[in-house]
């Protein structure tokens, strides 16, 4: 029987229906293992993915591994709290220490250093419990993202795909989110109580939030710009792109 979710709960967890079916992302006698950091997106994420579990034909097992580092954005992690809310969840939590100063030694430990060592850590987490997919808390936001900073920064065209095989297919990341915007997850998470307590980081000028800021300055000549960038991905038009 379906336990009862908020209006806010429903319509995400629709749109996570929708990406699951779209993309393929859980199957039958998956083990999915949750990266939880503790944020708003990840939290929503865990809340409906474990909701779903409950009445979804599709049988999965869900775990969340939580990496914690020596970052200063990591300062204050509430431990307790996510322990005791995964407890009244019902499911297993694994929390790792990770010690990324020592390796930044002649790098800039930013946010994206920091990030990359704790998905490395999650992803070797996965491997060493014999869980077949990671799930990450990534929202359209931050895909659409993801997609202007590879392009002004890297310079060149990717994303996050919402179902991503690695190691030659023995792990897959899947983003449940994918249709989901930012502010809705917000919302989610502040009805649930999810929000609170979630240490901010004291990093603000990000390259993250400056393209964040670039993308709200353009919705004001054009509100539709982030479902025009989201959608761009599919859709290529190769034959207008042949730059040697």
């Amino acid at each position: 029987m379906r336990s009862v979710v908020s209006d806010t709960g429903s319509f995400i967890s629709k749109k996570i229906g929708k990406a699951i079916r779209d993309y393929g992302m859980i199957e039958e006698g998956d083990r999915i293992l949750l990266g939880l950091s503790g944020g708003k997106d990840s939290m929503t994420l865990l809340k409906l993915l474990k909701e779903r579990q409950s009445w979804s034909p599709v049988r999965y097992e869900l775990a969340v591994g939580c990496i914690e580092s020596d970052m200063e954005c990591d300062n204050g992690l509430d431990k307790r709290r996510i322990g005791k809310i995964t407890k009244n969840l019902g499911v297993r939590c694994v929390l790792k220490k990770i010690e990324i100063k020592e390796k930044s030694k002649g790098k800039e430990a930013g946010c994206f250093w920091c990030s990359w060592n704790r998905r490395k850590a999650l992803f070797n987490m996965a491997h060493d419990m014999g869980y077949n997919k990671v799930a990450l808390g990534h929202t359209r936001d931050d895909i659409i993202e993801t997609t202007l900073i590879n392009l002004f920064f890297q310079g060149h065209i990717s994303t996050m795909n919402p179902k991503q095989p690695l190691f030659s297919g023995a792990l897959v990341v899947i983003r449940p989110l994918c249709y989901v915007d930012g502010e809705t997850a917000r919302r989610f998470a502040r009805e649930t109580g999810y929000l609170k307590g979630r240490p901010r980081t004291g990093k603000t000028d990000t390259t993250r939030s400056y393209v964040r800021r670039i993308i709200k300055d353009a919705e004001k000549r054009c509100p539709n710009v982030k479902t025009n960038i989201y959608r761009s991905i599919s859709r290529v038009r190769a034959e207008y792109i042949d730059l040697r």
